[in-house]
């Protein structure tokens, strides 16, 4: 006897994405990648979270949120990665974009550094890039470790971050000096030198 797949419950919307990368639903509204503005996607609706399908695709979830008051305004529910094709064309709306205010701890720290030095827009979204490429968490990693360090750059955090990609270690090599270059028998200071050295100085002063 076939075994049945397990029931898939959920309720199915049609919503047109907005220009800014929202979906609505039930007065809240949630974001969706960038690529998908302006063209409609499949909502599928189920009791603990919303999935946004397109294509055959899912394309993003996230956790449903039900508010029974109706008192109080809807809330909006950003992922910051939505947006990172947006911040790639126009790397200034990185400074007051409201999907980016809750950023990982790390990114943020990196973020108030960067923006204070010429350039540090573009910077900072081309290490933001580096998650559709990377594992999140590696990428948090390099970050982390290059404001440890007090280089908190573009160019420090990719290196820390190939390094921790290839399984590099940070630990700085132990060298190994040569048999041939090992003293056998260490200096010693010879104070008596110094004093023949005044006398003869004297001598010739004389």
């Amino acid at each position: 006897m076939p075994v049945s797949r397990p029931f898939d419950g959920f309720v199915e919307y049609t919503k047109r994405v907005t220009p800014t990368c929202l979906v609505h639903l039930e007065r809240n509204r949630y974001s969706v990648p960038a690529s998908f503005a302006n063209r409609p996607v499949s909502l599928r609706v189920y009791p603990d979270r919303v999935v946004v399908a397109a294509e055959g695709q899912i394309v993003c979830e996230h956790r449903r949120v039900i508010d029974r008051s109706h008192d109080r305004p809807g809330q909006t529910i950003y992922d910051w990665r939505h947006y990172l094709a947006v911040v790639q064309r126009k790397a200034g709306a990185l400074r007051n974009g409201a999907p980016f205010v809750e950023l990982p701890e790390a990114f943020r720290t990196l973020q108030q550094y960067l923006l204070k030095k010429p350039g540090g827009d573009r910077e900072m979204v081309d290490i933001l890039a580096l998650v559709l490429q990377h594992d999140e968490q590696a990428v948090l990693s390099g970050v982390d470790m290059a404001l440890k360090s007090g280089v908190p750059t573009k160019t420090h955090v990719l290196n820390l971050l190939h390094r921790l990609v290839d399984g590099k270690t940070f630990t700085p090599p132990t060298l190994d000096a040569p048999q041939a270059l090992t003293l056998t028998n260490e200096p010693k200071a010879n104070v008596e030198r110094y004093d023949t050295l005044r006398k003869t100085e004297v001598r010739h002063a004389s």
